[in-house]
């Protein structure tokens, strides 16, 4: 395990996706700048997660996901993350049902990145698969998901 927590798989794809310094919530708790981008947020479910959207289901099992996501508005990477950080909070985002029910490990910024290109860097490993159609990128023409499980 790293110092986030993380094991050195995931960190290792981290790193494959071009991030620096990795950033667990002190980090960004005291990291104000409101520089917009993209992050990968790291997650971790310790048991099975059944999640309705649209009109499905779909069951997320126990293991590490990463969550690539933008933040262009106020506040920028540093007040989504703090969000994303949080367990209680309403439901807005499709991640928002993992974040609340899993633990948010780690997380990397980009500013001015693109999540759909983090994605791309991400699903060129064989070390992961692309999550459920649709979730997190719904407004995404070209990406299945916004979402990886590391196996």
């Amino acid at each position: 395990m790293t110092q986030t927590g993380m094991t050195p798989r995931v960190a290792a794809m981290l790193r494959k996706a071009g991030a620096g310094e990795i950033l667990d919530a002190d980090a960004i708790a005291r990291n104000p700048r409101p520089d917009t981008g993209s992050y990968l947020l790291v997650l971790f479910l310790e048991r099975r997660l059944p999640v309705a959207w649209r009109t499905s289901e779909h069951v997320f099992e126990p293991g590490w996901y990463i969550y690539a996501g933008s933040a262009r508005g106020p506040g920028g990477i540093a007040a989504r993350l703090r969000r994303h950080f949080r367990r209680e909070k309403k439901i807005h985002w499709h991640v928002d049902h993992l974040t609340t029910s899993g633990r948010v490990v780690a997380a990397c910024a980009f500013p001015g990145g693109n999540e759909c290109e983090l994605v791309g860097r991400l699903v060129r490993s064989p070390s992961v698969t692309s999550g459920p159609k649709g979730f997190g990128s719904s407004d995404c023409r070209g990406c299945r998901s916004h979402l990886v499980c590391v196996r």
